[in-house]
């Protein structure tokens, strides 16, 4: 099948269409498919115009308008819309029903009535926009606010089929009147080739050559480590702070490394607090990284924790850094809230703990600091479950399936 993917934004600095639509694309053309992915790069200009192949996906940046209120709008849905249409599809796929992907799909549906296009048309959902999920926290006007929750229930109902990354979005899609037989559930998957370089059952640890691959086998000296890879808007950094606190108690010499950047400065509250609560030494932070040095980072982390406050947020967003961090073997304690209970098997192949329990949480943490065996073989059956469950490779299936009807 000839197929086109729509993106909201660029492949950065968001990282949907990067870490959802593209290895999904790639997965695709392994199934013998072609594909093209259409980005409107409003967030990240400098790529206007520019086209590349990746994995076999053609990628193309439509080029920009000029910034005038509306026209630079409708001028950039313009040109998303004919280069799709120009392509001749089968299936348009839309990610997103919001912002340009949403006007596109409004606009394709309303072409496919007056049955101007064949193509089938999929819509993607991986997050909830409206009220209690991104339209709280970000900083929307009002208007763009009521624009973006309309466009959203428009779009889940007004599609041929619909992709949605978690359980929660199925149950919202059902709940807007959506027939089942229509909602493909396609969670986040793993792109194996991404942690190739670190092969499934390596003790958790291994990365530099400077250092014995085993924790146990670093001495008395080596600091434990506990690795939050965080965005840092799931939940309240406080919450962080007092987990560690209590695991500082029954665990000597811990450090904390923090590796991501929040949305609002959230990094800065959680260093400040730690410094004044007197063992700010003991907290590494890192902020974004490029992805590639996300192994080595890994391999320094005993344990990391994925806390996560039950939010609708929360509950129907699919965490990629979740699946990073079990991919790449990494034993992890997470709060058993939305996807997280999906990608998670409790004491199978990492730790469950109530959400917002601090005491549960900090006392998983310490019992696999205590354990380091056990921490490996979480770590190991982790990796294994996720690249077997959820490898891009099997998702494909699904998504084949919304695309044929």
């Amino acid at each position: 099948m000839r197929l086109v993917m729509i993106g909201p934004f660029g492949l950065k600095p968001k990282r949907t269409m990067a870490v959802r639509a593209l290895p999904m694309a790639k997965a695709l053309v392994a199934r013998g498919h072609a594909v093209t992915m259409l980005l409107p790069p409003w967030s990240n200009p400098e790529d206007s115009g520019r086209a590349f192949e990746e994995g076999g996906v053609r990628v193309e940046n439509v080029a920009l308008p000029p910034r005038m209120p509306l026209h630079f709008h409708i001028r950039t849905t313009r040109r998303l819309m004919q280069r799709a249409l120009s392509l001749t599809p089968d299936v348009i796929h839309c990610f997103k029903p919001k912002a340009y992907a949403g006007l596109s799909a409004w606009w394709l549906w309303q072409i496919k009535r007056l049955g101007l296009t064949r193509a089938r048309l999929v819509v993607d959902t991986d997050d909830w926009e409206g009220a209690g999920g991104w339209n709280d926290r970000e900083r929307y006007a009002w208007a763009q606010r009521r624009v973006f929750a309309w466009q959203e229930q428009w779009g889940l109902r007004h599609c041929d089929a619909l992709t949605v990354a978690s359980r929660a979005l199925e149950t919202i899609a059902w709940s807007l009147g959506v027939a089942p037989s229509k909602v493909f559930y396609v969670p986040n998957g793993v792109d194996v080739g991404r942690w190739a370089a670190r092969e499934v059952g390596v003790e958790v640890g291994s990365a530099t050559p400077s250092q014995p691959s085993n924790p146990a086998e670093r001495g008395a000296s080596s600091q434990p480590t506990i690795l939050l890879y965080t965005r840092f808007f799931e939940y309240k950094v406080e919450r962080v702070l007092e987990v560690f606190d209590r695991v500082r108690q029954s665990v000597q010499n811990v450090r904390l490394l923090v590796v991501g950047k929040g949305l609002f400065g959230e990094e800065q509250a959680l260093l400040e607090r730690a410094q004044s609560m007197g063992w700010g030494d003991q907290v590494e932070y890192m902020g974004w990284v490029d992805p590639a040095q996300l192994p080595a980072i890994f391999a320094r982390a005993d344990v990391a924790i994925y806390p996560f406050d039950d939010t609708l947020l929360n509950r129907t967003k699919c965490a990629v850094k979740l699946i990073d961090l079990l991919a790449a073997g990494v034993p992890v304690v997470a709060d058993a809230v939305g996807q997280n209970t999906e990608y998670m098997r409790h004491d199978e192949t990492g730790l469950l703990v109530p959400w917002g329990d601090v005491e549960a949480m900090a006392a998983a943490v310490a019992s696999l600091l205590n354990e380091r065996r056990r921490a490996r073989i979480l770590g190991s059956a982790a990796a294994r479950d996720v690249r077997t469950r959820f490898g891009w490779d099997r998702l494909a299936e699904t998504v084949e399936r919304a695309y044929k009807g």
